[in-house]
């Protein structure tokens, strides 16, 4: 089945941790390049972060950059370790797949998307 499937979302306080994971089918998504996005209450989804078919290009947004770390392995699951959360962070994070291999950071690439997982931040 194709399907992308998110988890570790949760509570936080500010300076905090949380790594998500997005579990992907390696038969189907080994080829794809594969990122991160997220969508706050009342605004738009946004990139964060993406990484290439090979895990040797990554892009991040500006807003995430320094604190956050996109990596995939063998198994074909791919992670978002978020370090130093801040109150802003709170959103709706999607795993999402696009096929073609090189990083993008365009939503339109993006083919297949995960449910999404909830990440909140305290002051």
């Amino acid at each position: 089945q194709v399907q992308l499937v998110e988890s570790g979302g949760g509570l936080a306080q500010a300076g905090g941790s949380l790594r998500l994971s997005c579990a992907a089918s390696r038969r189907t998504f080994s080829s794809y390049a594969m990122g991160w996005f997220r969508q706050a209450p009342g605004k738009e989804r946004e990139f964060v972060a993406t990484i290439s078919w090979d895990g040797g290009s990554t892009a991040y947004a500006d807003a995430v950059k320094g604190r956050f770390t996109i990596s995939r392995d063998n198994g074909g699951t791919v992670y978002l370790q978020m370090n130093n959360l801040k109150p802003e962070d709170t959103a709706v994070y999607y795993c999402a797949a696009a096929k073609g291999g090189s990083r993008t950071w365009s939503i339109s690439d993006y083919t297949y998307w995960g449910q999404g997982t909830q990440v909140t931040v305290s002051s």
